[in-house]
This record gives C-alpha cells, structure tokens and sequence, in this order.
C-alpha cells in the first residue's frame, strides 16, 4: 500500500488505482480503513499519519459501491466512525460508501434570474406527494413529475428545505447527521442530481437550506470523533464549553477551529459545484453570529466564517444567491462582502445586488 499524496481531498476520492481516504482524528493513536473490501478488518488497511491531526491511505482494493468506515484507536478505547466527508451512507446509523462522483448533466448551464425577480417556492421533498402511498415520504423523483405543476404557479425558483442525510425517514431536516450525504428516503444524491438537471431544463433555479448552527442531535458520528472532549461535550467538531449551547442541542459547531471551519466551507462549495445548486439559504444565521440568538454576546468567528464563504461563493460562482434566515435586523448582513468592522465582519445575507469581489483573503481561522 503506498500513499497518493497527489490526490487530494477529505473522505473517500475514487480514481484509476483504487480509492484514497483521508480523515481528520488529531487525537487517535492509531486510524485504519476497515470495509466491504477487507472482511471489515482493522489489519489490513492502517492509514498513515500526516500533518495537524489528518490521515490518509491508499487502497487499490478499493472502488465504488464499496461500504466502509473508519476504525479509531484512541486512549478511551476503538471507535467505528463514519466518514464525515461521506458523499453516501446506507443510512444515518449505517455506513459509509465510496460514492460514484460521475453525473451526466446534459451541459447543464443555467443561469438565476435576477433576483429582484425570482418568485421562489419553498418546498420540504418528504411531503411534497400526492401518491395514494401515504406511508413513505415523496422524494427527488414525486417531485421532479410535478415541475409542470410548479411551472404553471408562476415562480421560477425552488427553495428545498435540508437534505442532508438525517435520523430517521421522516423529518423537517433541520437535524443533519451527515451534511455531505444526501437522505436515501428522498432517493440519495443521483435522484438530487437529476431533479435539479430537470429543474433547470424547466427553467427553475433550486435553492437548497443548509443547516450549520448546528449539527444533529441524533444519529451523530461526529460527537467526540476521536474520544476527546472537554466538560463531557462534542468534542473536535464542537465548541466544549457554553458556546455549544442552542436551541437544539449542545452541537453547535466551533467556529473558530480551522478543521470544522473547513468542513462547512467544503460542504457549501460541494452544493455549487457537484449538484449545480443556484443558491445557498443559510438556516438561523443569528445563531452562527451571536452566541444566544441576541445581539447581546457575538460570536466573531461566526461572523468571519460567512464572510468567507459568500466572499468565496462571489468569487466561484457570480451570480449564485446566498441567503440568511436571520431575525436582528442587522445591517452587516447585506452589506458588501469588501465592507469590513474590527468588531463584527460581514456575513451571508440576502443581497440586492451582484456581488463583488472581495478585497482580501477572509478565510482567517482555517
């Protein structure tokens, strides 16, 4: 086994030779790729151990369709994770799967309309099903039969409440277990992929609501990753002290480390890039910026953190919207992305007007 330093990427990258892993446990003694492709054994595959707390390994036995999950060693004892970079899982408590990265878009290349003129629908895939089959949930495939109908309201966008992969199969989404997989009640990420392929031949732009003031509660293989925590909480994904708390668990996600910035930055470029999404709408801002939901206690990291993210999604993907669920009326959410405040930056925020690009690198922290 020899490793492919030129790959790059987190999780789980197919190519010619096999397949390569990388997972951040900077607190492990020892990190093994255990799978389909070794009988689930923690012998065959050791990952190696690299710079900042990052492994990685390549496998040649390895391909696509395989499932697999990563074996920790650590002082508390053996953990069986699931790739937090996971494109697929057979479920939120199953395992990983080395995901096919191919799509065939068609030369897909659509363009927003303006976006003082999107009329734009908000729609939750689960119950978006007029099938006499009221026991499961609609899905990507319900809904794509029914564009016409959408078509025919008037609105030329489409805003999909979260798909991130979360417990159970019923649900709002707004309880992400793994934000880089897409839920396999709804179809899975090629059923995504094709209902936004066909939107766009329709006409409608697809907004997606992402989730990243916090992260589950349930069904959370990112909860004290590799054994360490401090005060008994989340762990390396998380903040360990009174900044975990929101209304929905003590899971909100730290900010301020460079790793888990990263990783939220990396699932918003993977929405634009890999799915052709036309726009970001960003769940409960407030609770990113602000420690409580109140102007009372800020969080600058969060701040930061959306600064470089729109700042990016300007620069990537012009035109594209980025948008904010948020409730203090504060201007710096719609200001420039170049506009800058030694106390609080700009962040995401419904803009007017075409983005610029920013004056500078914002990504500090990472």
């Amino acid at each position: 086994m020899v490793e492919k330093k030129n790959i790059p990427g987190m999780g789980a990258t197919p190519h010619p030779g096999g397949v390569t892993f990388r997972v951040w446990a900077p607190h492990a003694q020892r990190v093994s790729v255990i799978g389909s492709f070794n009988g689930w054994s923690g012998d065959t595959h050791p990952m190696q151990a690299g710079e900042r707390g990052y492994w990685s390994a390549d496998i040649a036995e390895a391909g696509i369709g395989d499932q697999y999950k990563y074996l920790l060693a650590t002082e508390k004892g053996e953990y069986r994770r699931i790739d937090p970079y996971a494109r697929e899982v057979t479920g939120s408590v199953g395992n990983a799967i080395v995901h096919d990265p191919h799509f065939e878009w068609e030369g897909d290349d659509f363009h927003l309309a303006p976006w003082n003129e999107l009329v734009i629908y908000e729609l939750h895939v689960g119950t978006f099903n007029d099938q006499e089959d009221i026991d499961h949930p609609g899905t990507f495939s319900s809904v794509t039969e029914r564009l016409g109908h959408l078509k025919k309201l008037g609105v030329n966008a489409i805003q999909i409440m979260p798909v991130g992969e979360f417990a159970g199969e019923r649900s709002w989404g707004y309880n992400p277990a793994h934000i880089f997989s897409v839920e396999l009640s709804y179809g899975g990420a090629a059923a995504c992929k094709e209902f936004i392929k066909r939107a766009h031949q329709e006409g409608l732009a697809v907004i997606l609501d992402v989730v990243y003031n916090h992260l589950g509660p349930g069904d959370l293989d990112l909860w004290q990753f590799d054994g360490w925590c401090e005060n008994e909480r989340g762990g390396i994904y998380f903040y360990n002290d009174d900044r975990a708390f929101t209304p929905w668990g003590e899971t909100r996600p730290d900010y301020g480390r460079g790793e888990v910035r990263q990783y939220l930055f990396d699932n918003v470029m993977m929405w634009l890039e890999e799915y052709h999404v036309d726009g970001i709408r960003f769940d409960c801002t407030h609770f990113i910026h602000t420690v409580d939901g109140t102007m009372d206690r800020d969080l600058p990291e969060g701040w930061s953190l959306l600064q470089w993210i729109n700042s990016q999604v300007s620069e990537r993907f012009p035109g594209r919207i980025t948008v904010a669920e948020d409730f203090q009326n504060n201007r710096w959410l719609t200001r420039e992305v170049r506009c800058r405040r030694s106390r609080v930056l700009l962040a995401v925020g419904c803009q007017l007007r075409p983005p610029r690009p920013p004056g500078g690198d914002h990504s500090a922290g990472r």
